[in-house]
């Protein structure tokens, strides 16, 4: 159960009103009217619990659980103890997410303005905006309606936020054009100058960067996150990408749709990732370089050449994945050879 001093719980729900808004399907032998109370994992539930099975390396917890039900791939219901009331689903982790999140819907607050945010004149927020304490927007900057701007937030001058946008605490923006629904966490940092000088003996010459920061709609950026404006076109960051705490993103670069940005990944200026690239954690990516449609890219590689399209790539310098553990292999290989004949 979650700390009822964060977290609000909603329902109780029957099995049956789950299902409708999950998109899953009841098992033959589950009771639609069975009430169910909260969700869980599933080495903590309880009889009056949900929880999910979406890794089959947790299969051994799924057997042994007390979960009262449970949403899983309709392969994995043969698994289930005897007490479990089963939603089948194909995608059992988003099915869970829809039922967590009906269970724990993001809270809604009256609009406010805080007596000691600061509100430039020319500035233009809805009226049915929160606007917390110590938060600055500046001059002709615009705040879409339902906004909710968090304590020490700056909006700089000019930036503009659409509908339904969350700015959480000490995080700031400048030289931004954001679409609807975008989430933005705390301490990340959206257009700041990106890292552009030109090398002289005398001392390295700054570059003017003179782009924006373009987030389309439903965007969300970690915690502590560094989007870089663009040095004369702008970074692009597509509709639907998820960014994890502490991601850089240099200038220029342009993500596609939908994609997935691990945390501790950075992209060098100019690189251009296609629509639902995924990044792993600690990955780094040259400058300007070309990243296809669904490309992977493995955690802590390095990637210095275009990945096409599709493509898993991994390691350092990144190669394709299976090229990766065959010189992996490889090198194992050759370093126990080299022992025995040292020894």
């Amino acid at each position: 159960m979650a700390d009822p001093r964060f977290f609000q719980r909603h329902g109780p729900f029957k099995l049956s009103e789950l299902a409708e808004l999950s998109g899953a399907e009841l098992a033959p032998e589950a009771d639609p009217d069975r009430m169910v109370q909260d969700v869980a994992p599933l080495d903590a539930a309880g009889a009056d619990d949900i929880s999910f099975l979406d890794n089959r390396k947790f299969l051994a917890r799924f057997r042994a659980s007390k979960a009262g039900a449970c949403v899983v791939s309709p392969r994995d219901q043969g698994d289930a103890p005897g007490q479990m009331h089963l939603l089948h689903s194909s995608t059992p982790y988003r099915a869970y997410g829809l039922i967590a999140r009906s269970f724990y819907p993001a809270p809604v607050a009256a609009p406010r303005r805080s007596e000691r945010a600061t509100i430039d004149a020319t500035a233009k927020v809805a009226a049915d905006c929160t606007v917390e304490a110590g938060a600055v927007i500046g001059p002709d900057a615009e705040i879409g309606p339902r906004g909710h701007i968090g304590p020490n937030v700056t909006i700089g001058a000019g930036v503009v936020l659409g509908a339904d946008c969350r700015v959480y605490a000490s995080a700031s923006l400048s030289h931004c054009l954001a679409g609807d629904r975008v989430t933005i966490r705390e301490g990340a940092r959206i257009g700041p100058e990106g890292f552009g000088f030109a090398l002289d003996p005398g001392g390295h010459v700054t570059i003017p960067q003179l782009g924006r920061v373009m987030i389309g709609d439903d965007v969300d950026i970690g915690a502590n996150t560094t989007i870089d404006r663009g040095a004369g076109s702008d970074t692009v960051i597509g509709a639907g990408c998820r960014i994890d705490n502490l991601v850089q993103i240099g200038h220029n670069v342009v993500l596609g749709r939908g994609c997935a940005i691990a945390a501790q990944a950075g992209m060098a200026g100019s690189a251009r990732l296609g629509d639902f690239v995924m990044v792993g954690g600690q990955a780094g990516i040259s400058g300007h370089l070309t990243i296809g449609d669904g490309a992977q890219i493995a955690g802590q590689s390095g990637v210095i050449t275009d990945v096409p399209a599709g493509a898993k790539f991994g390691g350092y310098p990144a190669t394709p994945v299976r090229d990766w553990h065959r010189r992996t292999i490889a090198l194992s290989r050759l370093a126990k050879r080299k022992g025995k004949s040292d020894g």
